[in-house]
């Protein structure tokens, strides 16, 4: 399987605001930031909803946490070049399909992909041109805290997410993969850093949307 080019954009496009790839174990913290992230600025955002195989979690929706499909219809959407980037984690594939971008940038919104490891690398060469964030605990100690707290793992599927967040967490280390990483040790101090570096392509969106 190979990811093919994510379609070069006219220049119109390319002067609206950069995708933004959030990346960081399971538990780091990522949707805590997004939802302060969406709620502060709204209309201003836009989630690229990814595709899985696996099945829902209870409370989460179709079409809104992720697209569910079965994994023929996944493959024969890769095969088709319709996904940017796919990769297989516990046995359930996931992936990020261009329409769910283009969505996104059509109505002049920053595009929010929550994307792990292998994705970005499979992103890095692509067209798409993102900011690289790396969202990340203070420790895997703390990490096991936190996704014991949440009651919605096994124990086998918990130690399979503790064994993924230290290999993403030392693959993260390569020079230059990421254009910042977040240690979210403080929620406000993390959440600082993720509007600092996001504030040019806010501030793009917002004209954007005023003219």
């Amino acid at each position: 399987m190979q990811n093919l080019p994510f379609p070069r954009m006219g220049p119109s496009a390319m002067q609206g605001p950069r995708p933004v790839v959030l990346s960081g174990p399971s538990g780091a913290g990522k949707s805590t930031l997004l939802k302060k992230l969406f709620k502060d600025y709204e209309n201003v955002f836009g989630f690229s909803v990814s595709h899985t195989t696996r099945k829902p979690r209870p409370g989460e929706v179709n079409g809104k946490d992720y697209h569910f499909v079965t994994r023929e219809e996944m493959q024969k959407e890769i095969d088709a070049g319709e996904f940017i980037e796919h990769a297989e984690f516990s046995g359930n594939m996931y992936g990020t399909s261009k329409g769910a971008v283009q969505a996104i940038q059509a109505q002049n919104q920053i595009c929010v992909l929550d994307i792990d490891i292998q994705g970005v690398k499979n992103i890095k060469r692509t067209d798409l041109n993102p900011i690289y964030i790396s969202v990340q605990p203070p420790s895997i100690d703390v990490l096991e805290k936190r996704l014991r707290d949440r009651r919605t793992e096994t124990e086998e599927g918990l130690r399979k997410r503790l064994t993924a967040a230290c290999v993403d967490l030392e693959l993260s280390k390569e020079p230059g993969l990421f254009d910042l990483v977040i240690i979210n040790d403080d929620l406000e101090k993390a959440y600082s850093e993720l509007k600092e570096v996001l504030r040019e392509e806010i501030k793009k969106a917002q004209e954007s949307k005023k003219s």
